[in-house]
């Protein structure tokens, strides 16, 4: 069925009753216990996925030091060798037949029919915070419908990030579109006591399940406009610097193409919820008494985030590629552009040219067409096939392009022992590729060749 930030999640059959149910796997240490306990403590609450079972599934034989699960491969008794595996935990829950909030509920064009109320699931989160468990990973994708009808409960999941809020929360765990400020600055000083640098403050950073509210602020705004009010132009595996400086500054607007048509009250409760200082931020209790969430009037105007997401590629991209999808439906396409390396003023380069491989006569294939017959043009068209494999230009046909700069490689390289027996394997016939190449797998052999090369040069 997917997996959650810590395990995988399986259907599974009850069968007494053919009742399908979900059956959530995780490694048996500390932290999934935790998960499970905090998870049962929630539980009982209709807008809390259920927990119906929990086993331990470990087994300690004479000798172990610690439980394990043993698992065959072989079928021939005899010969059967045991392989060692950790215990691991076996979460049965209930199966939630709809979609998760973030997709289909936008996609099909209903979420103004469900909006607002059953679709916030701020019940759930005040039965959480009346626990003093903070969820610490609220987002869309946590959020489930139980079925695909119009009146399906919404049911909160995943407390992988969860803990008990006794004003010592540090860890700085999060999703980057709905982190709060309070937990970047856990990050921020996290790393700087990994890193050795002793802290100016007398008493640890700590932050508290405000940050939760701050998550539920960005739902709404994503719900309602389809794109997140914190972006970044710069897609990076961490949060670029731009998207940290907004978050921590509460920096958002309202435009207006999107915002026209939603209500004052929406706003409203966007801006009390999205406050960088905690203490100013609305609690849930304030939330579950705003007006907007009590408003029981239909919505008859369709919201701008249904009629964006209406397009499956884009829900199929948001699926795949979350956090770059979002940002792409804020700001224009940014073509990548990449100078010639000869036109290029950058210190590393111009070391690696002071102590690169020399010339050497002979050592490639002459190539009448471009007149050259110098090594470092030979690595340079290696380096071309390796650019285009990882970053192809944007608006060009990728595969042609590929032939392209392969067939310049392999003029200059044909002399190479690692093209001429890795090439063929990718359908290479001396000009293009015949089938669908697999680029990475085409880079590292282009690595490989570059390293023959250099070796070969430097040993002349």
């Amino acid at each position: 069925m997917g997996a959650g930030i810590s395990g995988p999640v399986r259907v599974c059959v009850k069968k007494s009753s053919q009742e399908r149910l979900a059956l959530k796997i995780l490694i048996d240490r500390p932290k999934a216990r935790n998960e499970v306990r905090l998870h049962m403590m929630c539980a009982h609450h209709p807008n809390i996925v259920q927990i119906l079972e929990v086993y331990a599934n470990s087994v300690q034989f004479p000798h172990e030091s610690s439980p394990s699960v043993r698992k065959s491969f072989s079928s021939d008794t005899s010969t059967r060798p045991l392989h060692l595996y950790r215990a691991r935990l076996l979460i049965v829950m209930e199966m939630m037949e709809g979609a998760s909030f973030s997709t289909e509920s936008v996609s099909t064009g209903t979420l103004q029919k469900r909006w607002p109320a059953r679709s916030l699931n701020s019940q759930a989160l005040e039965h959480c915070h009346s626990l003093n468990i903070a969820h610490r990973d609220l987002k869309p994708e946590n959020l489930l419908f139980k079925d695909n009808s119009l009146d399906a409960p919404v049911k909160l999941c995943d407390f992988g990030f969860a803990k008990i809020d006794q004003g010592d929360l540090m860890t700085p765990q999060f999703t980057p579109y709905y982190v709060a400020p309070q937990v970047l600055e856990a990050q921020r000083r996290h790393q700087k006591e990994k890193s050795g640098i002793i802290p100016t403050s007398p008493t640890p950073y700590t932050y508290n399940k405000s940050c939760d509210l701050w998550s539920l602020g960005v739902i709404i705004y994503v719900m309602l406009c389809g794109y997140p009010p914190f972006y970044s132009k710069h897609h990076s595996r961490t949060i670029p610097k731009d998207m940290r400086k907004k978050i921590m500054t509460g920096s958002f607007d309202f435009p207006e193409d999107e915002w026209s048509q939603i209500s004052e009250m929406a706003k409203d409760i966007v801006r009390k919820l999205l406050k960088v200082k905690p203490e100013e931020r609305l609690t849930i209790e304030g939330v579950l008494d705003h007006p907007w969430l009590n408003c029981t009037e239909a919505l008859d105007n369709v919201l701008p985030s249904a009629q964006m997401m209406m397009d499956k590629a884009v829900v199929a991209g948001i699926q795949q590629a979350h956090a770059e999808q979002l940002a792409n439906m804020r700001i224009q396409d940014l073509n990548v552009s990449l100078k010639p390396l000869n036109s290029v003023n950058n210190p590393i380069l111009r070391k690696r040219k002071l102590l690169g491989p020399k010339p050497s006569d002979g050592f490639f294939i002459h190539d009448p067409e471009n007149g050259g017959d110098d090594s470092n043009v030979a690595l340079e068209k290696l380096r071309d096939v390796i650019a285009q494999c990882i970053l192809p230009q944007a608006g060009e046909n990728e595969d042609e392009k590929l032939n392209e700069v392969m067939y310049d490689a392999w003029r200059f390289n044909r002399d190479c022992k690692q093209l001429r027996d890795g090439l063929p394997g990718l359908s290479w016939d001396g000009r293009s590729f015949s089938d669908k190449v697999d680029r990475l797998k085409l880079a590292e052999i282009v690595k490989q060749a570059i390293e023959e090369k250099t070796n070969l040069e430097e040993s002349h």
